[in-house]
């Protein structure tokens, strides 16, 4: 079944690359969305696909890498989009 979630990435997240990381993750699980910067630190994200293929890149992005430190992910659910084909990286948000 596909979902989509609309998270928000807190912690070490920014000018660390977790953009690149999250976009890599999707690709390897197959998902859509984007993820960009937010004004505030943070990093927001929206990601669509598989339900088993969200939770182990939900699990990934929890983990980090050596660089990326997430200390809290706020998850909700949102409306999917059928007309998305891939995840992007976008480059601000204004909150």
């Amino acid at each position: 079944m596909i979902k989509r979630y609309h998270i928000i990435a807190e912690g070490r997240v920014q000018g660390v690359g977790f953009r690149s990381f999250c976009q890599s993750l999707a690709l390897e699980y197959d998902l859509t969305g984007t993820v960009r910067n937010m004004s505030n630190g943070m990093v927001e994200l929206y990601v669509q696909g598989e339900e088993e293929h969200l939770s182990r890149f939900i699990s990934a992005v929890r983990t980090g890498n050596r660089w990326v430190r997430v200390d809290d992910l706020t998850i909700r659910e949102s409306a999917v989009r059928p007309d998305e084909k891939r995840f992007r990286c976008e480059y601000y948000s204004s909150y």
